[in-house]
This record gives C-alpha cells, structure tokens and sequence, in this order.
C-alpha cells in the first residue's frame, strides 16, 4: 500500500504559479503578475453567458422539503426569473442605490432575489439569520438596519423570522416573503409574474453590503461593487488551467463574502452547479451534509476546520461515502480559521486508500473587504496552515508585526492592494481611511510568515489575528491562532476546537470542546482525561517557551454558541467572546486552587 506522505497527487489543474517580489527596506511586497481576464465587471454579465451557452445546465439546486429529490434550476430559467424579479423590485420601488435587507437561509429564491437586486443598481444586504430567526437577540439586527438603511425586505420563510419582521425598525418596509406569508406582505410567486427588466447595473455600482464579523466591535457594512466581485472571480479562475464548469455541495452562509462571493458567485462565473447543503458542522445538523455528499460528486470542496473534523470521522468509518466523495474532486478547501494538520493527514489517508491519490489541499486567505479572495494556494499542497500567495493582479504586503523589530522571528503584518479590494465602509469615513496605509493597502489585522524565508515562491504561513494576541502577566506575548491550531492538532481529533487564555496570567490555559465520537470511542470520561493530558504534556515537550507552552486546561460541556456570535457562521470561534461570555469556567482555568476538573501542566 502507498503511504499517503508519498503517494502522487491527482492532478489539480492549476496554472503555472507566478510570483515577482520587492524588498523596501525590511518589507516586502508580493505580486501576482499572472494575466486575469478583465472582460467581466458586473454580477449579471455570467447570466448571461451561461444562459445562452448552456441554457439546461442545472446553476443551483436546493432540497426538497420532506423528500429525497432536489429542486433545481437552469442558467435559462435562471436568467428569466431575475429578470422578472428585476421587474417586480423596480415596481415596488426599489431604486439604484437602495439596499434590500435579506432575512434567509441559502435557498435558490435568496439567490434569485439578490440577483434581482444587483440587476438593478441596489446593493443585496444579506445579514446572518441568526439575527433574526426566533429567540434571536434582535439588537444585533437593529444595529444592521441602521447601518444598512434598507428600503425593502426579503425573508425566505415569515413564520421563521416573525419576531424580526414585525420589530419596530422595519416597519413601514416592504416586505417580500418566499412561504408562510403575513397580511400585507408581497408574495415571491407574486413578483415573478412582472414584466421583465434588463440588468442596468454598473461596474461602479455597489452589489452588496456585507457586514463585518463585529469582533472587534459593531459589524461595519462592506461596500462591494460589481467590479470587485466580478474580477475577483476572474482572479480565482485564473489559478485554473480547467474549463471544466465546477459542482460544489457547500453550507457557507451568503451572508458573508466566502459563501456569497467565493462560492456562490464563482460557481455563477465558471457556469457551475451549486448543490446547497442545509447541513452545518455542528452536532445533529452535519448528518445533512453527509447525506448530499452521498448523493454529489463534486469537483470542488470547501469546507470550514470545523467541518473537516467532523467529515474524516465519517470517511474514515464509511467506505461507500469515501468512494464518493473522492470520485471527482480534484481541490480540496478549508477557509474561515486555520486547520489542524493532523485533520488534513487523516483526509490524505482515506483519499490514498480509496483512490490511490493525494487530493491538493488549498487554503484561501482574506476579508469580507478584500473580495474576499486576496491569497490562495495555487499549487500542490498537502501541508496545513499556509495561505498561498497573492491571487492574479494582487499585491502583498509584508510589514515587520506589531511587537517584533525589523521583522524579527519573520512575522509581518499582511496588508493587500488589488481590483477586489472595496472601497470602504458605508457611511464612516473614518474608518475607511484607517483601513488603509499610505500606500492604498488594506490592512488585514493578521500575521504571517513565508514558510522558507529564502524563496518567498513556498508562499506563506498564517500566524494568527493581531487582535486575539494578548501577553501573559509576564509581558510575554501569545499568539493565540497560532496555539490554538498547533494544540489541537496535537490532540488528534479528541477536540473540535478551543479557546486560548491567559491575558494578564501566570500561564497559557485551554477551554476545549471535545468531539463526542472520537471521545466515545475511548470509553468513559477518565480515560478521555487521560489521553488529552498525555497528548497536551506531549505537545508540551516540543513546545518553544513560556509563549506556547500549556500550563492548564477545562473541558466544557456542550459546543460553541452560535446564537450568542460565538461560534461564527463561517464556523470560526470567536476567542474574546468566548472568553467573555465564560467567566465563571475562566476563574476556574485560573484558580489559585483549582478543582479537579481542571488539568495541570
């Protein structure tokens, strides 16, 4: 049997890579001079395309409600209804320039609709539905209405968001609603019935505003034209030498940019089929994803860490679905937060075992205001962590981080200039310009490496979010993304995630939320406990000084909590609020006598 480290990789169909540098003083700049086609500048413009060069291939396909089949629809039929959606916005007096709220899962009518709007000069304004579906906490969507100023609402299901659309600060909206529709409200159905209206959208237009993740603060609305979401797919599909349209199953909410932008409207420019997956990498939704992945071969997978975590184990238990899901895929993804390498070596083996193949593992790196595609890896890959380098037309730069000198340790602040970079935030001014260097780049907020500092070509490392660094009572500093990849991949796949402490304390301590089957698969909960501290003491052995050693760890019951932002939609765990929202559990990591659930280092 080959082993997975050395067997050959199926072929990717990537371009040539292509890398020019610049050193000005102790920073560099990275430039991709690879060509892009620069012939596409709105959103509407594939439509097109694809409805006259493919008219019966299948653009999205979506569940059927309490059966086994999917709904589906053609570029042709596709094109027909956004036109006729075009029509009936305009009529209810949607205007260039107006945002449409949408309140709605990933659904073919949400993509219809948010065509609709862009066709039209109005900016889609898609927020998560967290914020809105029941029991929601709405002052989150408060906050996105009066930043978005919406002039109308689209929700894909009333009776789900009812406590939302009846709130205050939508009243007096036009709302648009696909079921379970309220008095008054305009029936989905309805508006297909209008006259159709040709796109007049204008590559300076804005298409949508999409909000920020609000971490560091309240979410800001992202400006994104049509130019900077069409060329940033012509960017991506310039790392291809494939003409060979993509099929995806995918979850990524079209709320943010790596959903909406990166996979939903690279399928739409590449003339691809999109299978929409109603699962989540959450425990009781993920089996919805397995179920499609039964069903799709794809060619192209993207998936949250999280989600691969939790599709070795069933890959690895299940010969049938691992025959396949490696039947055609040719690329495989993760984006949102970095990824354990032991999660990407297990996938390798499976794939080895059933095809005989490494399958290339990319990484995509950016913003929801850099396209978000601002670097991707391009090249055969099986290692975890990297970032790849500047996509077609992008530049790169690299500065010494906060808190080294003259890139000491090679750990710079990346910053990014390119045709997909938005122009700003709505309405703050202020903070558009301090997004911004002197020299036009976007500034990240993230750290990274180059993985050989003698050939910038090997591309570079992620080394976690500036912002979630913090120094320990010492005045040692932590990089926390960094440490929290690198310890629970030392745990093997007994974890699905932590949360890094320590700020102002003696030590680094872990909050980990275990994976209950690989867990069950130990026995009971001491021997859970054992095998965590064998394998933190082991990781503890190789690691590098008080900054990445461990000197605690609690176990927590449950998972992260989407409702509350923790868990983010894009699967990501946002440390501070996660720290934040655990008061009580943080004491505990900490106490000076700690409990007995508490291991120690």
């Amino acid at each position: 049997m080959t082993a997975p480290d050395t067997a050959p990789f199926r072929d990717a169909r990537y371009a040539p890579r292509a890398l020019d540098v610049e050193r000005r003083d102790e920073t560099l700049i990275l430039r991709n001079p690879t060509p892009y086609s620069d012939a596409v500048r709105t959103t509407t413009e594939p439509l097109a395309r694809w409805a006259a060069e493919a008219p019966d291939r299948v653009w999205l396909a979506e569940r059927i409600s309490g059966a086994d089949g999917w709904r589906t629809i053609t570029y042709a039929e596709a094109k027909d209804r956004i036109e006729a959606l075009t029509g009936g916005l305009a009529g209810l007096g949607l205007q260039r320039g107006q945002p449409l709220l949408i309140l709605a899962r990933n659904g073919i009518d949400h993509a219809l609709i948010a065509y609709a709007a862009m066709s039209l000069g109005a900016p889609a304004a898609p927020v998560s539905p967290q914020y809105g579906l029941k029991g929601a906490d709405l002052t989150r969507l408060a906050h996105a209405v009066e930043r978005l100023k919406p002039a109308a609402v689209y929700a894909d299901d009333a009776e789900a968001f009812n406590e939302a659309l009846a709130a205050p600060f939508l009243a007096g909206l036009p709302v648009i609603v696909s079921r379970n529709a309220r008095p008054g409200d305009v029936a989905f159905e309805a508006l297909l019935k209008s006259a159709p209206r040709a796109p007049v959208a204008q590559p300076d237009d804005v298409a949508k505003l999409l909000l920020t993740s609000g971490s560091t603060g309240k979410p800001k609305a992202v400006v994104c034209t049509h130019a900077n979401i069409a060329l940033n797919a012509a960017q991506i599909e310039a790392c291809y030498a494939d003409p060979e349209p993509p099929v995806l199953v995918n979850s990524a909410p079209w709320s943010h940019s790596l959903g909406a932008n990166a996979i939903l409207h690279m399928v739409l420019h590449r003339g691809g089929t999109l299978y929409i997956d109603g699962g989540q990498p959450v425990p009781g939704r993920f089996d919805e994803t397995v179920r499609n992945l039964r069903e799709v071969a794809t060619t192209y997978h993207n998936m949250v860490p999280a989600g691969w975590g939790m599709l070795i184990g069933e890959l690895e238990r299940d010969e049938a679905l691992a025959a396949k899901f490696f039947e055609k895929v040719r690329v495989l993804q993760y984006g949102g937060a970095s990824m354990a390498q032991s999660i990407l070596d297990r996938v390798q083996a499976v794939a080895v075992n059933t095809v005989g193949e490494r399958v290339t593992f990319a990484a995509g790196y950016g913003a929801t205001e850099t396209g978000p595609t601002a670097c991707n890896i391009h090249w055969l890959n099986a290692r975890s962590g990297m970032v790849g380098l500047p996509t077609p037309g992008t530049a790169v730069k690299l500065v010494p981080a906060p808190g080294t000198k003259d890139g000491e340790g090679g750990k710079f602040e990346i910053r990014v200039k390119g045709p997909q970079v938005s122009p700003g935030y709505l309405d703050q001014p202020e903070a558009t310009a301090q997004a911004f260097d002197e020299d036009g780049f976007y500034r990240l907020g993230d750290a990274a490496r180059l993985a050989d500092p003698q050939e910038p070509s090997a591309g570079l490392v992620f080394d976690g979010r500036l912002v979630e660094n913090f120094k320990l009572a010492s005045g040692a500093f932590v990089a926390a993304g960094a440490l929290r990849v690198a310890a629970v991949s030392a745990l093997g796949g007994l974890v699905t995630d932590a949360i890094v402490c320590g700020e102002g304390r003696e030590g680094i301590g872990l909050m980990l939320f275990l994976d209950a089957k690989a867990c069950g698969r130990l026995g009971d909960e001491a021997a859970v406990r054992a095998a965590i501290a064998e394998r933190l003491a082991a990781y503890n052995q190789q690691a590098k000084g008080g900054t990445g050693r461990i000197t605690r760890a609690l176990i927590l019951d449950g998972a992260p909590d989407a409702a509350s932002g923790e868990l983010t939609d894009k699967g990501y765990i946002n440390q501070a609020l996660a720290r934040e929202r655990r008061p009580t559990e943080l004491e505990r990591l900490f106490a000076e006598a700690p409990d007995a659930g508490v291991m120690r280092f």
